[in-house]
C-alpha cells in the first residue's frame, strides 16, 4: 500500500488527536467519580461503537458489513481494545496505581523497537534516543510522585508490563491490516463493551454517576479518550510514521498530569517542567524525519 505524503500528514495530525485525547483521561475518570472500572468501559466503549456505527453507514457499511472481518483482524482488534483494559485494571488493583502506570508506559517505548521487526520500518538513533528520552520524562514525573516499588507488587507489576506489550502489539500489528477500514474499530468496541458487561455483572456491583457532571464525564469519556481516539488511533498507526507516533505518545501523561493541575485536581511542581522539556527534546528527536519531509 503507498501512501502519499499528504495521508500521512494527516495520519500524524490524528495521532496527535488521539495522543491530546488521553491526555485528557485521568481529569475526566476523576470528574466520573467512582465508578466501577468494567462498568466504565462498557459505558464509554458503548458510546464509541455508536460513533462508529454512525460513522460507518454513512460510509455505507451495512450492519452485517461491520461484523464480516477475517477471525485475525477480530483477534488483534478485541485483543487490543479488550485485553489492554482487562489487564490494566486488574493489574491496578493489584499494584498502586503510579507504579503500574509506570511500567504500562514502557508502550510507547516498544512500538518504536517493535516497528522495525513487525511493520518493516528502520530504525535510527534518533527515534530509539527519542523514546527513552520520553520514558525518562515519565519515570522522572513518576518517581516525583512518590513511586517506589515493592515486591509484593510483582503480580501487579507483570500485568502492567503485559497492559504494555499488548497495546504496543496492537498498535504496530494494526499497520499489516491497513486494508481494513477503521470503520471496523466499531465492531471491536461493540465486542469489548459486551465483554466488559460480562465482567461487571460477575466482579462489580453497579454504581452509577451521582451528578450532571459526573454523567457528563462519561459522556466526554466514550467521545474521546476511550472511544473517538480509537478511530483517530487507527487510521494513525496505519498510515503515519509509527516511530514517531510511539515517541510522541509520551506527551500523554505530562498532558494528563498539567491538565490535572490546570483543573485543581494536583498541585503543579517543577518536576514536571523537567519531564515535560526531556519528552519534548525526544518527541522531537523521534519525529525528524517527519519534519524533514
Amino acid at each position: 500500500m503507498t501512501i502519499t505524503a499528504a495521508e500521512r500528514s494527516r495520519a500524524m495530525g490524528a495521532g496527535l488527536g488521539a495522543i491530546a485525547l488521553w491526555g485528557a483521561l485521568a481529569t475526566l475518570t476523576v470528574l466520573a467519580g467512582p465508578v466501577p472500572p468494567f462498568q466504565m468501559v462498557t459505558m464509554t466503549f458503548a458510546i464509541g461503537a455508536a460513533i462508529g456505527i454512525v460513522r460507518a453507514r454513512r460510509n455505507g457499511l451495512g450492519w452485517l458489513d461491520l461484523a464480516r472481518w477475517p477471525t485475525r483482524v477480530w483477534l488483534l482488534g478485541i485483543g487490543g481494545l479488550f485485553g489492554y483494559h482487562a489487564l490494566y485494571f486488574a493489574a491496578l488493583q493489584l499494584a498502586p496505581p503510579a507504579e503500574a502506570n509506570l511500567v504500562n508506559y514502557l508502550w510507547p517505548l516498544l512500538i518504536v523497537l517493535l516497528s522495525a521487526p513487525l511493520a518493516g520500518q528502520q530504525l535510527g538513533w534518533s527515534h530509539i534516543l527519542g523514546a527513552v528520552l520520553g520514558f525518562a520524562g515519565v519515570a522522572l514525573l513518576a518517581f516525583g510522585r512518590g513511586v517506589s516499588f515493592a515486591g509484593a507488587h510483582l503480580a501487579g507489576y507483570l500485568l502492567a508490563l503485559g497492559c504494555a506489550v499488548v497495546w504496543s502489539l496492537y498498535s504496530v500489528l494494526s499497520r499489516r491490516f491497513g486494508e481494513t477500514p477503521t470503520d471496523a474499530i466499531a465492531a471491536f468496541c461493540t465486542a469489548a463493551a459486551v465483554l466488559s458487561l460480562f465482567c461487571h455483572l460477575l466482579f462489580e456491583r453497579t454504581v452509577l454517576p451521582a451528578t450532571p457532571t459526573a454523567w457528563l464525564a462519561v459522556a466526554a469519556l466514550g467521545i474521546g479518550p476511550t472511544g473517538g481516539a480509537f478511530y483517530l488511533w487507527d487510521h494513525a498507526v496505519k498510515r503515519g510514521d509509527i516511530r514517531a507516533l510511539g515517541a510522541l505518545s509520551y506527551v500523554t501523561p505530562v498532558l494528563s498530569t498539567a491538565l490535572l493541575i490546570v483543573c485543581g485536581l494536583a498541585e503543579p511542581t517543577q518536576i514536571l517542567l523537567l519531564a515535560a522539556l526531556l519528552v519534548t527534546v525526544g518527541a522531537v528527536l523521534a519525529s525528524t524525519e517527519m519534519w524533514k519531509r
